[in-house]
Order: C-alpha cells, then structure tokens, then sequence
C-alpha cells in the first residue's frame, strides 16, 4: 500500500511492507515491473533516508533492476521499532538490522539479489550482509565507509585493542588535546545526542542544511587526507564534525558553518523542497533510532557477537565508492587499505568521485549510477 506523498521522480514508488523481523518497512521501489527482475538493494546511512537514493533509482531501473530502498530500522516511515533510549537497544544491533535485510527480502518475494548496496553506517549492513549470506548477496557496493572486516577472537588479544572511539584510554587522551576533544561516535551514543539536534535552538531544517553542507564536497574545509596512527593528535586533524569541542554538541559544531543564502541557492543537489523531506520526518521521528546503532557499534556485546566471523571475509565481488572530498574515507587510520587488502577477497574497484563529499550519491548520482552500473556489468560476467 501507498505509504507517502513525497515527491518522487517518475518511476519510483512509496509503499509499506509488513512482516519484516517485527517491522512494517517503508522502502521505495523503481523497476517493479515486469516483475521477475532482479534486485538491486539500496541502505542509507545516517541522518538519511530511503529517499536518499532517489535520484540514482530511476536509471539502475532503466538498466533492468527491481531497485528496492528501504527505510531501515529506526527510520522514517517504518514503523515497530522501539526509539527509546532506554528501549530495546539489542535490536538496533548489526546481525539484526541483517536480519531485517533478509526478511524485506522474503517479504518482497526475492531468494537473493544483484547487489546490496550501502552508504555510511548502511555501509557495514551491506557488508555484513554479504559476508554471511554470500547466497543471497551475490556482489556487495560499500559507500563513504569502507569495511575493515570483523573484530579479532578472542576479544583482548588483538592489535586492535582500544582502537575504538569507545575505549576509555582513546577518549581521555582526546579530552586531554588543547582544546580538548571527543569524539562524534562516542557523542551519538550518549543520552543528550537526540535532543541536542531535534529541539536545537536553530530549528532542525537549519541544523540539517548546516550539517549536509559541512560534509559534502561544497565545504570548502574538507580535504581528507589518511591519518597516521589511531592516536588522539592525528584525530585532532579530523574536521569538528568528526572530533568534536568536548563543550559542544553537534548543533552548535555545525552551526558556525551554516552555508549563506547565495550557496544555499547553489546547491542544485539538495534543494529547500528536498530538505524539508528530512526535516519534516526527524522533527517527527527524532534521531534516536539511527543513534541506537552508534550505541551497538560501540558496545561490547556486539563485539563479541562478531567474533563468530573472525577471519572471515567478504568473497563475493566487491567495489567501493565515495567523495573525493569526504573524510569518511580517511576517518579510521588503514582502514581503506584493510579493506582492500583483506576484508574483500574480491575487490573489482575504488572510485573517488572528484568534487563530492560525504552525501555522494546526492552530490554526483550520474558519476554513481554509472559506477554501479559497471561495478553491476562486470560482477555479473
């Protein structure tokens, strides 16, 4: 059933799916006709949405796909998860927003797909999902976020330790830097995080215009670069938007920043129409629901919980894409080259889109669309 009035480009539709792992999911559809097509998944990451993919749906329609993009859990339109922050934070957790990937999948009559596709924090669900269901997932696109692989077993015999922004040693060193500093991931799991942007004192259209600007390729600040080690000096080299000021919340990170009139109008990748979707739908739902995964990315038990995969990598083909000017790529010290070189035994491809930022298939959908299409082309010879 119908499930939205937003604008959606020709060819793309709105509709709710119930009985999904205890959801009803709201996804957006192009090429559902004829059916029988084969499936291209698309996962957003956060502060997004289905509609996210909006503009790169309709042309990886018209090269033969079922294009299915989902409203993950915590999200829009998709209703039956629970955005307390006191809630059931176990189901926020990577293995089960998998298993949310694989009923949709059921529900929509689907036994495995082209490719499953994700940007920023959809980027590790696409992941997972291709490195425990290589049968259903048969080729796997990360975006803005490269995957570096499961933890290490057993837990605290790993190199890795305290590479975490979690780990309390990290954080103190941070706190310790002249300004001090924290980090945005550890920032997202604490309890002020949602209201902090929901009921900041700008309204939460200016906290999100001022946000998307400061990480896409329009900032004139963002010129990523690796970092050197997983130490608190080379993260303070981070943009604020990462590192944060140990006084500040991201609203007011964001808020010096915010892009004058004449760039607002110059932005032709995310217009004022555009904006008020997300804005009208946090301001509804809050951002707790995206917020609950930084808190299981961060959490113990979920660490363990992956170390079921320890060792393992994806094996299906694999390709990553982002902005050439988007500090996802950089933001975690080796993690590119880990991915690389380990993480996906089968890596076709590594495309930096020049000019985009973070929001990369908003910022450049063409340059997308076409790296998808033959990332799609070659995985399937």
């Amino acid at each position: 059933m119908e499930a939205t009035a937003w604008p959606l480009p020709e060819g793309v539709r709105s509709r709710l799916v119930p009985g999904v792992n205890g959801l009803t999911m709201h996804v957006l559809e192009a090429g559902f006709e004829p059916a029988g097509r084969p499936c291209v998944l698309l996962l957003h990451g956060f502060p997004e949405l289905s509609y996210s993919w909006r503009k790169v749906m309709p042309a990886l329609a018209r090269a033969g796909y079922h294009v299915v993009a989902p409203d993950q859990r915590g999200y829009g339109l998709t209703t039956g998860w629970n955005g307390d922050y006191d809630g059931d934070l176990a189901s926020f957790g990577i293995l089960n927003l998998v298993r949310d990937v694989l009923a949709l999948l059921h529900q929509l009559g689907h036994s495995s797909v082209d490719a499953v596709v994700g940007h920023d924090f959809g980027s590790p669900v696409a992941a997972y999902c291709a490195l425990i269901r290589p049968d259903v997932f048969r080729s796997v696109a990360l975006m803005s976020a490269p995957f570096e692989g499961p933890p290490s077993f057993p837990l605290g015999e790993s190199a890795e330790v305290g590479n975490s922004p979690g780990d309390p040693a990290f954080r103190e060193a941070l706190a310790r830097l002249t300004p001090p500093r924290k980090h945005y991931q550890w920032y997202y799991g604490t309890r002020a995080a949602n209201a902090d942007m929901r009921d900041c004192p700008e309204g939460i259209a200016a906290f999100l215009r001022a946000y998307y600007h400061m990480k896409s390729g329009d900032w004139a600040e963002n010129a990523p670069f690796p970092l050197e080690a997983w130490t608190a000096e080379a993260f303070a080299k981070l943009p604020r938007y990462y590192v944060m000021d140990l006084d500040q919340d991201m609203a007011a990170t964001v808020r010096p920043h915010m892009p004058s009139e004449s760039e607002v109008a110059r932005c032709t990748w995310l217009s004022e129409a555009e904006l008020s979707i997300y804005a009208e739908t946090f301001s509804r739902t809050g951002f707790q629901g995206g917020l609950q995964w930084y808190r299981c990315a961060l959490s113990a038990d979920q660490a363990r919980d992956l170390t079921l995969f320890t060792g393992r990598a994806i094996e299906v083909p694999a390709c990553f894409i982002a902005g050439a000017r988007d500090w996802g790529i950089h933001q975690r010290p080796g993690g590119l080259e880990t991915m690389r070189r380990h993480a996906c035994r089968r890596m076709t491809a590594c495309d930096l889109i020049v000019g985009a930022g973070h929001w990369v298939q908003q910022e450049r959908p063409d340059a997308v669309v076409r790296l998808l299409t033959r990332f799609l082309s070659r995985a399937e010879g």
